[in-house]
């Protein structure tokens, strides 16, 4: 009886901090969505240590303070603003920090930390002003919508580039080679997910990813590690090591800058398209309470930069969770369990091949594509910016630079057109700095 009743209250418990009758979910649904999300981007711990290797800092470090900072962080998120948003250390101003920045011989990587933490200073300062989030209100509505459509086909380029279905060398885009053992195995881990979601299989995605992961031992894809539980390696090497005062100077602000601009709109993309396929927009497009997410990522950046990470940011991989039903906080608190669990089952999470992954976000691209109906496709002054910015983000994999591109497009028509009174001042302003980002880039 005391067992009931104590399962009872844990229920009451976690539907008063939730919500979850308002969002129309349930404990397990939302258990299910936060380890599927979990799934989608374990990657990250092992991109993370691999490329921040190459720029000469310890590999073991930076995957503690991977797990950690996606654990802490995604747990906060979940906590306080009640949303179904992962974060971890952003995939592309990762790339940037290792190869461009320390590889170029342009800093070193405790002036790249350095870098990101002015950056993620800057992000705190502007969502407690409360200015990011009227920047998210200039944004034309158009522009707001095709977001989420842009970020499907991002995803759905994440997802055939990880099954190798196509091949990108040199700036050529060819089909891959389908008598390769990975490539294979995507096909077999696509028409099973296929095969579940026809079938309404409940975490169908999750399922899939699981099944295609065993699969792929006998294939030889999937290895099996020789040990299921250690001890997370120390963040002595690189926490606290970063250099702010070597960057605060004027030839680095194009730099700082490239940083900025990049996760504001990397984040503004996944958390209004991630938003809008969960259901959670109003009617303008906007995500009430934005500013609790925003506030969120950009202590995460600055944190994370003073352990020794890049740009902290919400995970598009996200909308793993959402298509499989999450729609409240309690989805983020188990992606952050597993997360920290990683912490001492390292070898177990990154057994999981990226190939197992990416059948479910091909077929995430596809749900996230829905909100194209809803563009205004009779005023070209409105449908051509969103074009823009759905088709920069999936042919550059950049969502900042998609977003950007729409909001200049947007003010460039409507300027032609002889109806700039309908633009908003705050666009005009806007596409200033993002002219610059371009110019910089």
């Amino acid at each position: 009886m005391q067992g009931v009743l104590e399962k009872s209250s844990r229920g009451s418990l976690l539907e008063k901090v939730f919500q979850l009758s308002k969002h129309n979910t349930n404990v397990r649904t939302e258990m299910t969505a936060g380890v599927t999300t979990f799934m989608t981007m374990g990657y990250v711990l092992i991109v993370q240590s691999n490329m921040m290797a190459d720029a000469g800092m310890d590999s073991g470090a930076v995957t503690t303070v991977t797990a950690l900072l996606a654990g802490v962080f995604t747990l906060i998120m979940g906590l306080y603003a009640n949303l179904p948003f992962a974060l971890a250390p952003a995939m592309g101003s990762n790339a940037f920090f290792a190869y461009t920045l320390v590889a170029g011989g342009m800093v070193t990587w405790q002036e790249g930390l350095g870098m990101v933490f002015v950056s993620g200073i800057i992000f705190l300062g502007l969502t407690l002003l409360g200015l990011r989030e009227m920047i998210v209100k200039f944004i034309p509505k158009n522009v707001k919508i095709a977001i989420g459509s842009a970020v499907g086909f991002y995803i759905t380029m994440l997802g055939f580039k990880s099954a190798q279905f196509m091949s990108i060398t040199e700036g050529s885009l060819s089909i891959g080679n389908f008598a390769n053992p990975t490539t294979q195995l995507g096909l077999i881990g696509l028409a099973l997910t296929v095969i579940l979601m026809a079938n309404k299989v409940k975490g169908g995605l999750l399922i899939a990813m699981i099944g295609t992961t065993l699969i792929g031992i006998p294939m030889g894809i999937t290895t099996l590690p020789k040990t299921l539980v250690s001890l997370p390696p120390s963040i002595a090497p690189i926490a606290f090591k970063l250099n702010i005062l070597s960057v605060l100077k004027l030839s680095f602000i194009p730099l700082i800058f490239t940083f900025f601009v990049g996760d504001f709109f990397s984040t503004l993309g996944t958390v209004l398209g991630v938003s809008a396929k969960a259901g959670l927009l109003d009617e303008k497009g906007d995500l009430p309470g934005i500013e609790k997410p925003f506030l969120v990522d950009a202590i995460a950046t600055v944190v994370g930069a003073l352990l020794g990470s890049t740009v902290v940011t919400t995970f598009i991989e996200s909308a793993a969770g959402v298509e499989e039903g999450g729609r409240t906080g309690l989805t983020s608190v188990s992606t952050a369990l597993c997360f920290l669990l990683t912490l001492f089952i390292t070898p177990l999470v990154i057994m999981i091949p990226s190939v197992a992954t990416a059948p479910a976000l091909i077929i995430i691209g596809l749900m996230m594509l829905s909100g194209m109906k809803d563009l205004d496709y009779e005023d070209f002054t409105n449908s051509f910016p969103a074009f823009v910015t759905i088709i920069v983000t999936a042919y550059t994999e950049s969502i900042a630079n998609g977003i950007s591109a729409g909001i200049i497009s947007f003010a460039f028509t409507k300027i032609v057109a002889g109806r700039w009174k309908e633009l908003h001042w705050g666009i005009l302003l806007l596409c200033i700095p993002l002219v610059i980002y371009f110019i910089t880039l």
